[in-house]
């Protein structure tokens, strides 16, 4: 049983991303790893911006735990793209974003992912609350 594509008006924020020469595989389009990449630029390009994450020097960080991608139709070099960005589920500790890779102007989606960040102290590794900016900018993207 397939399950019905995604649309651009399930999302609440879009991040823009310029496919690169080197992302095409050998059967010339975008190789499914590249896919991950995608999100996790779209994601933390969101929580740098809106949440003020400190990747650097911040005493909290996210790690991936899980992930997963679904593909509909390809997309390859040079192809404009934009993916969506929603909250599936928030929790304390944790988020599970759900994206979808959209060509430029496209309303239906040519893969959809999603993946759960948990949020730790940097110096333990220890789940810690989600801190406050962070939280209210992923409460902007629950659906």
């Amino acid at each position: 049983m397939s399950q019905p594509t995604p649309q651009r008006a399930d999302y609440r924020h879009f991040q823009p991303i310029t496919t690169r020469w080197h992302d095409n595989d050998i059967y010339g389009h975008v190789n499914n790893v590249t896919y991950y990449s995608f999100f996790d630029s779209a994601v933390n390009g969101y929580l740098i911006e809106r949440g003020g994450l400190d990747i650097h020097d911040g005493e909290v960080v996210g790690f991936v735990v899980s992930s997963s991608c679904d593909y509909f139709a390809s997309i390859a070099y040079p192809d404009l793209i934009e993916v969506g960005l929603r909250v599936g589920k928030l929790g304390n500790s944790s988020v599970q974003y759900e994206l979808a890779v959209f060509k430029a102007g496209e309303d239906e989606a040519c893969a959809a992912g999603r993946f759960v960040h948990v949020f730790v102290d940097r110096a333990s590794n220890q789940p810690v609350a989600i801190p406050a900016g962070l939280r209210e900018a992923m409460e902007q993207l629950v659906v």
